[in-house]
């Protein structure tokens, strides 16, 4: 085992050294995909983890510390009914307004939490597939038969890989099954609508904060309000989340009250030295949940809310590694493409334009591929799709890498592999990919 150990050290060496002799420094394209690995990871850094990242870890922890798990055992568990677990799962990404990475610090809570893999998989693939903000976007720039077709399609997906994946590990899961019948569950410490409404209002921080910004020629939908108003939104559920803390998690008033003078202080002196308009928002942000954190780790009125923020900061150790490794790759192999730039990567853009025109097995293959390991933020996908559609992509290929690219990445594999094993993974993948192609194909034949 030791020597076994040794060799693959030994072969990593090699193999860095290898790249590192090799290396075609050179190469305008190998410089240009350099590049865009770290533009990827300065626009993920700046667009990504502050607002929707960390939001969404604190959300995770409130399930792993909050939620009972004979509440998750009970809507999501191997012993719960398939109709109510799997209709749950598939309408989750409705109310999350998640990316593939975003949802997935949830995803490690409720499968932790006891949740079966059928629905849990169901929960994943769903919540950044049905994204409602996504799906409107769709439908408003790509059409709305492409709309129309991405929700019915993404619903779909949720529950037939959640139910192929459950009866490839039965076994599995009838163990699991069996265990759970033994669980005798822990009375609830409080009502539930009090962890529900503490619940969503991170949900709603999380999804406000996160608005996607309007068509440039729409100036008087729904839409562009909410978009024009989300910051003042986004701080009223900040002052619903302060009423929480005192009302619901019984933490003192006095802490609480300084946090928010802290976090309102961070505003006004951003505001007034702050030129850009980007940087703005992330600097209250993260004084607000540095306040957060500091207010309920030295709680002692309550060991939870100390437990909620450690559990918090151990998804973030166990999930933002990988994240940043999977960035990097993806961005130097596919590139970085946002706000309107876009900066080629080892695999040039017009390779992939033109692999994907027409509407033949392979094409669909292909776009469902590179939608899979590519890197979707929250809306991006729309954008990108039109300006590959406009090369010549075709409408199939474009439906199956909308239905494979928003749910998986690069990134997101490397943390499952983490969290079910690197077996159920390639499966879960393979599953997406396949079906994304059968969807392409049939799509383009109607169209």
């Amino acid at each position: 085992m030791e020597s076994r150990k040794e060799i693959k050290i030994l072969l990593w060496i090699i193999a860095v050294f290898i790249f590192a002799f090799f290396m075609p420094i050179g190469s305008v394209r190998f410089n240009t995909a350099i590049a865009a690995a770290f533009d990827l990871v300065k626009w993920y850094a700046r667009e990504h983890v502050i607002l929707c990242l960390l939001p969404a870890f604190f959300i995770a922890g409130v399930i792993s510390v909050f939620v009972s798990q004979g509440s998750v055992i009970k809507y999501f568990g191997a012993n719960a009914k398939k109709w109510l677990a799997y209709s749950v799962a598939a309408v989750s990404g409705t109310i999350l307004a998640v990316c593939s990475c975003t949802i997935l610090p949830l995803f490690s809570s409720i499968h932790k939490r006891g949740a079966g893999l059928g629905p849990a998989i169901a929960f994943l693939y769903s919540g950044p597939a049905i994204n409602i903000l996504a799906i409107i976007l769709t439908a408003r720039i790509l059409g709305f038969e492409m709309g129309v077709a991405r929700v019915i399609g993404a619903v779909l997906f949720s529950i037939v890989i959640g139910l192929i994946m459950s009866v490839i590990y039965r076994k599995e899961e009838m163990q699991k099954k069996e265990d759970q019948m033994h669980i005798v569950a822990a009375p609830e410490k409080r009502p539930m609508w009090q962890t529900m409404t503490h619940f969503f209002t991170l949900v709603l921080i999380l999804v406000f904060a996160n608005w996607g910004s309007p068509a440039a020629d729409d100036t008087s939908s729904a839409w562009y309000y909410i978009f024009s108003y989300k910051w003042y939104i986004t701080g009223f559920f900040g002052l619903v989340l302060a009423w929480s803390l005192i009302k619901i998690l019984k933490i003192k008033w006095q802490w609480v009250l300084a946090a928010l003078v802290i976090t309102v202080l961070s505003v006004f002196l951003t505001n007034s030295f702050i030129e850009s308009s980007k940087l703005k928002p992330l600097i209250p942000m993260v004084v607000g949940i540095a306040a957060l954190s500091v207010i309920t780790l030295y709680d002692k009125r309550d060991k939870e809310n100390r437990e909620w923020t450690l559990s918090t900061w151990g998804f973030a150790r166990q999930i933002i590694p990988l994240l940043g490794i999977g960035v990097v790759i993806a961005g130097f192999l596919l590139g970085s493409t946002h706000d309107g730039q876009s900066i080629a990567g080892v695999i040039p853009n017009e390779w992939i334009a033109k692999l994907v025109g027409g509407n033949s097995v392979f094409s669909n293959f292909f776009a469902s591929v590179v939608g899979a390991f590519m890197y979707f933020a929250t809306l991006t996908e729309v954008p990108i799709l039109q300006g590959l559609i406009a090369s010549g992509m075709g409408k199939g290929p474009a439906l199956a890498l909308l239905l494979a690219g928003p749910s998986l990445s690069l990134p997101n594999m490397l943390v499952i592999k983490d969290i079910i094993g690197f077996q159920k993974t390639a499966v879960y993948v393979g599953l997406v990919v396949v079906m994304a192609t059968i969807s392409g194909l049939v799509y383009g034949a109607i169209l």
